[in-house]
Formats: structure tokens, sequence, C-alpha cells
């Protein structure tokens, strides 16, 4: 397999002040410089097949969220430092998953997590991938020689920051109804199926998520993402009066001006992901998909196009949400067997991809 080196050419992010850099943090313009030769729509078509499978993965090897958040991370670096086409998804998902059982402290077996993940490939029961059967042993093997690349991409820093526990105290603060909460983990979980955790902080990720699920929540008459991220104009003279509702998560974050920035183009990604999804078999992502951007124009090429252009061309069809809207349904190349993490609101439930 070609090994590419480091992307050395990258501009320094936006950022606050009183923050460090992090240089995991890429600009935009990042993504369409990656090793990878492949059409840049595709690129993110396979990262969400990729993240989808990692959680598949993940969840039938029972580990806690934090961890399977910390490998989708690992999952978006990687690609920015090594060719999509010369390592596929599935390996780079099950190093990720691996890697993360180390440092999250949640160990698993190798061969355990090589049996749940030859399981997922050919679509059979766990309890028919025997523990001593060649391809498992192959797998084992793919996925210690995959982890070695990743160890290379991630320079060793495995540390990761989410936004879910960024949410977890706007939620205390704001005595956030359990509604909203649902919606904006929800929409959490979904923004890993998007190179956003190597665009923003966690922290202007989790507000994103926040304002348009407060925005969902609401409905079509309440105020708009646009009016809720502009900041109030200051008052000439002093005053404690608390900022209107629908501005009340900004002004929690202290965002500047640049974060603000940081904000609507986080937003603008994450309706674009949903814009591309296919209602015809996920209904209920329709509604969030009809939410009006901050910007009517995102300041960059679309980054995603709809996923019916290539389930078409891979012959894989996304399943269609039920109205109980249950948790994802593997397509026909992967069809986890075991129980799947326990299903969302059914106001609003993640994307189902093809993994």
């Amino acid at each position: 397999m070609q090994r590419s080196g480091p992307l050395l050419s990258r501009e320094d992010p936006p950022a606050s002040d009183e923050l460090p850099i992090d240089q995991w943090i890429f600009p935009l313009s990042a993504l369409r410089q990656t090793p990878s030769k492949w059409p840049l729509e595709k690129q993110m078509y396979e990262r969400a097949r990729g993240v989808e499978f990692l959680y598949r993965l993940g969840s039938s090897l029972q580990l806690h969220t934090p961890a399977m958040f910390t490998a989708a991370t690992w999952f978006h670096r990687f690609y920015m430092r090594f060719p999509i086409e010369d390592f596929h998804r599935q390996d780079v998902a099950a190093a990720c998953i691996f890697l993360a059982t180390k440092t999250e402290e949640c160990g698993r077996k190798l061969r355990d997590v090589a049996r749940v993940c030859q399981a997922k490939i050919e679509s059979k029961d766990i309890n028919a991938i025997l523990e001593d059967s060649k391809e498992v042993e192959n797998c084992q093997q793919v996925i210690l020689q995959t982890e070695e690349v990743l160890l290379e991409a991630l320079c060793f820093e495995f540390s990761v920051d989410n936004p879910h526990s960024i949410l977890v105290d706007a939620f205390v603060e704001f005595s956030i109804s359990p509604d909203v909460q649902e919606v904006s983990w929800t929409l959490a979980h979904d923004s890993y199926r998007t190179p956003a955790c190597i665009l923003w902080p966690s922290r202007i990720i989790a507000a994103a998520c926040l304002v348009l699920a407060e925005c969902f929540h609401e409905g079509a008459n309440a105020p708009s993402l646009a009016e809720r991220i502009t900041p109030e104009n200051p008052s000439p003279s002093p005053s404690n009066t608390p900022p209107h509702t629908s501005k009340a998560t900004i002004a929690y974050f202290h965002f500047s001006p640049e974060d603000l920035v940081n904000l609507s183009d986080c937003l603008n990604l994450i309706l674009e992901f949903y814009g591309a999804q296919d209602f015809t078999k996920q209904p209920h992502l329709a509604s969030v998909s009809q939410i009006a951007p901050p910007a009517s124009t995102p300041p960059w090429e679309p980054l995603f196009k709809p996923w019916t252009d290539f389930e078409k061309n891979d012959g894989v069809q996304a399943p269609a949400a039920q109205p109980s809207a249950p948790p994802p349904t593997a397509t026909q190349e992967e069809q986890p067997t075991d129980q799947p993490p326990p299903p969302p609101p059914a106001s609003f439930s993640p994307v189902s991809t093809a993994a």
C-alpha cells in the first residue's frame, strides 16, 4: 500500500485569543488537498460509510460512546494524511476501534474485534464466525497492519475532545427540555459522519447542534438560524437584561466574531450533509433539511452529492426509516445480526447510510 506523508501546507484556523490552536483543526480548503485522488464528494460519502461501520462495530463490542467518538475522530484524521483509495474504510474503522479499546479503558481482545468485524463484512451471525478460522486470522493481521499506519498518521497523539460533554453542561445550565436534548445528542452523533470534528473545535460543534436542535424543535415560526447566531447590538449603557432566549446559546459560549463565522460554517455543513440524504427512504430527515442555513450560499463548493447518486453506482441502497424511527439498519453490503443501540426519539433519528 502506498503511503503518503503528512499534509504540511495548512493555514492556521481562526481561534479565540485565549485558546491554543489545535494542530488537528484544518481549514475547509484542506479537504481538497488530501492525498486522495478521488472526487471530494466521493470521499465524503466513503467517510460517512466508514463512520457508520465504525459505529456498528463499536456498538456490537459494547463500547461506551466516548470511545466510539474518539475512534471516529481518528478515522477522519487518518484520511487527511493517507489516501482513502489505498486504505479501505472498514480496515481503518476497525483499526480505530481496536486502538480506542486500548486508550479509552474499554479493552477488547483483538480476536473479538476481528470476529465482529468479519461477521458484519460477511453479513453473518457472530456465532457463525469461528474464532480459529482463516478469515478471522487474516482480519486480525489487517487490523494490526492498519493500526501501525494509523499510529503514524496520528503521531501518537490520542487525546480527543467531543461535543457531547459540552452539551451536557449546556443542558444543565439552561434546563434544556428532554426533546431538545435528544435532538442535540443525535445531531452530535451524526456530525461525525461529516468531517466537522477536524474542521472546528468541539465547542463550535456543540453549539451548532444545540442551536439547530432548538430551531428544529420550535418550528417554522421560530427565529431563524441566522437570527440566533447574530449577536445583539451592544447597548450604549450597561444593562443587566439577559439576552433573548434564542440568543442564549451564543451568549453562554462567549463566542468571538471569528467563532461566530465558524459556527455559521458548521451549521451550513451539517445542513448540507442532511440535504444529501435520500428522503424517500428516510423521511424523518426532510424536516431538518428544510431549515434555512445561516448563509444562503455557503463559502465553499458543495462537499456532498445526493446519496442516491453513489448508492446507484455502488449497487447499494440505503434502508428505509420506519415510522417509529429505529436505529440504522445495515444494507445488503453489511448486515449486523446483533442488537443495535437503543433508538433515539421518534421525532428525529440518526442518518442511516450504507456501511
